[in-house]
């Protein structure tokens, strides 16, 4: 099949996806079409709205009293009835709710503020920082919210703002708890890996890839915690710890009512409705909010299609004999050990003494059965060691720079312009919520510090190379408007922006049909011819090895147990476990023939 013909299969299938995505109902478009939460949302606007023009909207002055017109009811010139001391409760409950929405800005607020970013950062960083922090959290939420308001106000004495202020502290630990457990969730997806290996700083990846797909979690607790903090303004208000006395509050309306319940039930009536109506209104919008949100992710899952056909390249002719000397390698790794802590403070080996190279322009495939060492090896190269593991001793050369002990400025540096990286599933390694061609070019405009639109001429023009069609149009579109086959394009084409001198493959096919993989790698076959670069190659599949790779290394528990050639490695394997290997393979598809 020749490209054109393949570009041509796909185009439909592309075209479709993205008008099936097009006429997809937006985020609004769905919190709309929920009564309750149409209901919840115009209570709030109505109550946002009163509050803010409440001097001109109430008919009279919250607190100018008539003690001729003291617990009045429904009348033409006091529509809900008069207090004890003839003031208007319609007016007061106006006033009221002013106070309310100024205690949600003062108890939501801050706890925004202080709660998230911190949250982002422990769950981050982990270990020691996690710990100590997440302590401190449980020792928090352990005293109940209202008691420590209490010590807050007999330590600095009694008002609102110091009350709120002492809500928005438990809130803040909330906020912390809820934004640990997002990241901790989102933190080892293969997006946050890709961004890492883009060489970003902790910051741009907190706040710009992680921290958007935690808003809809955070929207949802904003929601139900301003319902809170009304409740808890209007508990200190009756209790007289909150407002200053005479204050329109709806929880010192509730204060004066006690009295004079008898005589004028609207006392209680007006406030208790309007705190009832306005907190049950914010946990609808909480509701509202979660279900928009989960609704969109369903629906991306829906549109996702199967991994579709990619444009079939014939594959170069055999390079030069591998056994040459080269000037340079690329890649050299000398008796590399990574190890964790195990039992009783020793260390135990993940990664035992492995040593190879890699030569310019070749491809070397690392394979081996799961839990061999070869994602923990990849780790090691770029310098994404996860904690509390480390690499022991040995040394990792890039074009002749030792790599081992680098600072983390200058590894991430390094990552994204000379070394990129394809990960198994692109619809993970992608951010679902920035348009592809925004994370094509985050690490062109950061390395090379070219401007936007050269950064997306560039991107544009690398995503024609690997057969995206319309591929300028494509940058616009999100992840989720893509095929598997066509992500994984755009994954390769974005490892390859910097023109990096050493591309690592982990398992780049696995997740795709046998099509779309066979095309994948010939596609890999042509960017080394066109662009010249190295290949780390790291997989299971001994098929795709004899296909794609020029040498190869075979690891078991940790250690490279044999290297060669890939056509000395399938013709006369040295090692029992090659050997074992083959045999299995031989064993489901039959005999392989090498194309190397």
């Amino acid at each position: 099949m020749s490209d054109l013909a393949a570009n041509s299969l796909e185009a439909p299938l592309e075209a479709a996806l993205a008008e099936t995505s097009d006429r997809r109902p937006g985020f609004f478009a769905r919190l709309l079409a929920q009564p309750a939460t149409v209901f919840a949302l115009c209570w709030v606007i109505l109550l946002v709205i009163v509050a803010i023009f409440a001097t001109y909207l109430a008919p009279h002055d919250p607190n100018a009293s008539s003690v001729m017109r003291r617990l009045q009811g429904f009348s033409a010139q006091n529509w809900l009835g008069t207090d004890d001391l003839g003031r208007d409760l319609l007016s007061r409950a106006m006033w009221g709710g002013r106070v309310a929405l100024h205690a949600v800005a003062m108890a939501v607020g801050p706890a925004l503020l202080v709660g998230v970013p911190i949250g982002l950062f422990v769950a981050y960083r982990g270990g020691w920082w996690d710990r100590v922090v997440m302590r401190l959290v449980e020792v928090e939420q352990a005293i109940p919210m209202l008691l420590f308001a209490f010590t807050f106000i007999a330590i600095f004495g009694r008002g609102l703002t110091i009350a709120m202020l002492a809500v928005s502290l438990g809130f803040a630990m909330s906020y912390l708890r809820l934004t640990r457990a997002v990241v901790l969730a989102e933190r080892p997806k293969p997006y946050v890996q890709a961004a890492e290996i883009q060489g970003y700083s902790v910051p741009r990846i907190l706040f710009r890839h992680i921290l958007p797909n935690a808003i809809g979690p955070i929207a949802v607790q904003t929601s139900i915690l301003a319902g809170v903090a009304i409740l808890l303004e209007a508990m200190l208000s009756f209790l007289g710890l909150g407002v200053a006395t005479g204050s329109p509050s709806w929880g010192a309306m509730l204060d004066d009512a006690r009295r004079f319940q008898i005589q004028q039930p609207l006392l209680s009536l007006v406030p208790g409705a309007a705190i009832t109506i306005t907190v049950l209104a914010f946990n609808l919008l909480g509701d509202g909010f979660r279900d928009a949100f989960n609704s969109d992710l369903v629906i991306s899952r829906r549109n996702k299609p199967a991994p579709a056909a990619a444009p079939v390249v014939n594959a170069p002719q055999d390079s030069a004999d591998t056994e040459v000397r080269k000037p340079e390698s690329v890649l050299r790794l000398s008796h590399v050990n990574v190890e964790f802590p195990g039992h009783m403070g020793a260390f135990q080996k993940v990664v035992n003494d492995v040593s190879f190279s890699i030569a310019p322009g070749e491809i070397y495939g690392l394979v081996g059965e799961s839990g061999s060492g070869k994602s923990m090896t990849t780790a090691a190269i770029l310098g994404q060691v996860p904690r509390p593991g480390r690499v022991a001793d040995g040394s990792i050369l890039l074009g002749g720079r030792e790599l081992i002990g680098l600072p983390e400025p200058q590894m991430r540096a390094i990552r994204g312009r000379d070394i990129g990286a394809v990960f198994q599933d692109p619809m993970m390694a992608l951010s679902p919520v920035h348009k592809v061609g925004d994370q094509m070019i985050e690490g062109l405009v950061r390395h090379e510090g070219i401007s936007r639109k050269q950064a997306l001429e560039r991107a544009a023009e690398l995503l024609d190379l690997v057969g995206v069609v319309d591929a300028r149009n494509r940058l616009n579109d999100y992840p989720h408007q893509f095929s598997g086959g066509m992500a994984q394009r755009a994954m390769i084409a974005a490892a390859l922006i910097c023109k990096p001198r050493l591309l690592i493959a982990d398992e780049p096919t696995t997740a795709l049909d046998a099509t779309v993989q066979k095309q994948v790698l010939d596609l890999l076959l042509r960017l080394r011819e066109t662009m010249g670069m190295s290949v780390l190659f790291i997989t299971h599949d001994l098929a795709v090895v004899a296909q794609l790779c020029d040498r190869v290394g075979v690891m078991k528990l940790g250690e490279l147990v044999e290297e060669g050639t890939t056509a000395d490695i399938f013709a006369d394997p040295q090692h029992a476990y090659t050997r074992q290997l083959l045999r299995a393979r031989e064993m489901l598809d039959g005999p392989m023939v090498t194309m190397r």
